[in-house]
């Protein structure tokens, strides 16, 4: 089967937007996210992850990556720790990578 682009976005829960609220038990979940997006990375899976910076209500990341199926993207996208774990929220879309620049040394 051809494999397809996706696109999720994560969000911040609100809670979250500030920085006083912030404990050890969520920078290890955000540490988990990270290292959760490696293993797809090494694998050629995922092509892309980022976020805005700043840590506001208006703050977002991307993780932008390539599935099967939609359901398969879907299992990626909530097996994300900050997703599973409930610190961001997430949203999936079909997306399709049209221009990308080599940004490697």
């Amino acid at each position: 089967m051809k494999t397809q682009q996706f696109i999720y976005k994560l969000n911040l829960l609100e809670r979250w937007t500030t920085e006083e609220n912030w404990t050890d038990k969520e920078n290890d979940i955000v540490a988990r996210h990270f290292r959760y997006l490696t293993k797809p990375l090494e694998d050629k899976i995922l092509i892309f992850a980022g976020k805005t910076k700043g840590l506001d209500s208006s703050t977002f990341g991307i993780v932008i990556f390539q599935a099967e199926t939609e359901d398969e993207a879907v299992s990626i996208m909530n097996q994300d720790p900050a997703v599973k774990e409930g610190i961001m929220t997430a949203e999936l879309f079909p997306f399709q990578v049209a221009l990308m620049q080599d940004l490697r040394p």
